[in-house]
């Protein structure tokens, strides 16, 4: 009796103790994939001297044929970093994996219409998630040096997996303004953060993969 009571014990304590463990290493892999490239989270200015072999420009949400909120000031940003030199590549990586949703060719006509030289501007229509942007970054489009366009809440998991799979990769916020939802965005990016720590370790091949497109060519050939 004695000892079916001490296993009951040892059972109960495991039970309490699990959940608690599991906090503390959630909130670790979090802590940690926001700090370990924060020190890449760079101002314009700073990106001027990095001689990237692109502007990756993470998609978001469209609406229709305009880019939402948070697109456009990615955008803004990657064309004026474009604008001031700091490469003359664009690579706007988003989904457009159906006919009727399509974050990319939203993406070049905004920056084409802002000035861009349309064989400057490359599409990835496969960047289904941060994750595969990164890699058919690396392996489609043969990038090495990259400074990478999103939102600051977003950046820590982009440059944690860029830099993960091998990109030298830094990143320029582009927090023009305040963004509805973001409450919710910044406690799904905790979640993410986590998921993505493990996903680089295993490094699983994107959905599509393909031949390589060199950034140091001409963008139209990504033109669908």
């Amino acid at each position: 009796m004695k000892k079916l009571s001490r296993k009951k014990l040892k059972m109960f304590l495991f039970i309490l103790i699990l959940p608690i463990l599991v906090i503390i290493t959630m909130a670790s892999i979090n802590a940690y994939v926001k700090l370990v490239y924060s020190d890449r989270i760079i101002t314009p200015a700073q990106a001027v001297n990095l001689k990237a072999d692109c502007i990756l420009i993470l998609g978001a949400g469209v609406w229709g044929s305009r880019p939402s909120h948070m697109l456009e000031d990615r955008l803004l940003q990657g064309i004026e970093l474009y604008k001031s030199g700091v490469s003359d590549r664009l690579l706007m990586s988003g989904d457009h994996g159906r006919k009727d949703y399509d974050e990319v060719n939203t993406m070049k006509r905004f920056a084409v219409e802002s000035g861009v030289p349309s064989e400057h501007v490359f599409m990835d229509h496969a960047g289904f998630s941060t994750y595969e942007s990164m890699y058919r970054a690396r392996d489609i489009f043969l990038v090495k040096k990259v400074i990478v366009i999103t939102q600051e809440y977003h950046m820590h998991r982009a440059l944690y997996i860029a830099n993960k799979l091998g990109l030298d990769a830094y990143g320029v916020p582009s927090d023009f303004r305040i963004y509805a939802g973001q409450e919710y965005r910044e406690k799904r990016e905790v979640l993410a953060r986590i998921k993505d720590f493990f996903t680089v370790i295993f490094k699983p091949k994107p959905t599509y993969l393909g031949d390589p497109i060199p950034i140091d060519g001409n963008g139209d050939l990504t033109n669908d």
